[in-house]
């Protein structure tokens, strides 16, 4: 069931890259604009979605977990490659879209923040363990 994971962000990924492309062809730039910040916000959509719906069972669940938490070095190693003078040489669209992806980020972590709710867990016999997959075979 962790393959499922690793899928869904595969179709998440070229969606994200679709719409960067679609997106720097709107500005006027010949490049992708944030395909991979996209990519990872319908990630995190998609698990809320399922997740929300019971269409995500427990180890698929672990699997965008796990390819979520490995997405994020992935984002902030591309950005490290890009050359910020250039692109604020370049003019004033890319000083824009970043304001503008900073705060659209904010916007949606706040949005994620309001929608989780804590759940409620009865109290029943302790744990000893937290893994989940042990948890399920007992």
């Amino acid at each position: 069931m962790i393959i499922l994971g690793t899928a869904l962000l595969a179709v998440c990924h070229l969606l994200g890259i679709f719409l960067g492309d679609l997106l720097g062809q709107a500005l006027g730039v010949k490049t992708n604009v944030g395909g991979v910040g996209i990519a990872m916000l319908l990630l995190i959509f998609a698990r809320l979605y399922m997740q929300k719906r019971d269409f995500l069972p427990k180890l698929t669940e672990l699997g965008v977990e796990y390819w979520g938490a490995m997405y994020i070095p992935v984002v902030v190693a591309m950005a490290a490659q890009q050359d910020m003078v250039a692109a604020l040489r370049g003019g004033p669209v890319a000083l824009l879209s970043a304001i503008a992806a900073v705060a659209v980020c904010a916007c949606v972590i706040a949005v994620i923040n309001r929608a989780e709710r804590p759940q409620v867990e009865a109290q029943g016999a302790p744990k000893l363990h937290d893994n989940p997959l042990l948890a399920e075979a007992e």
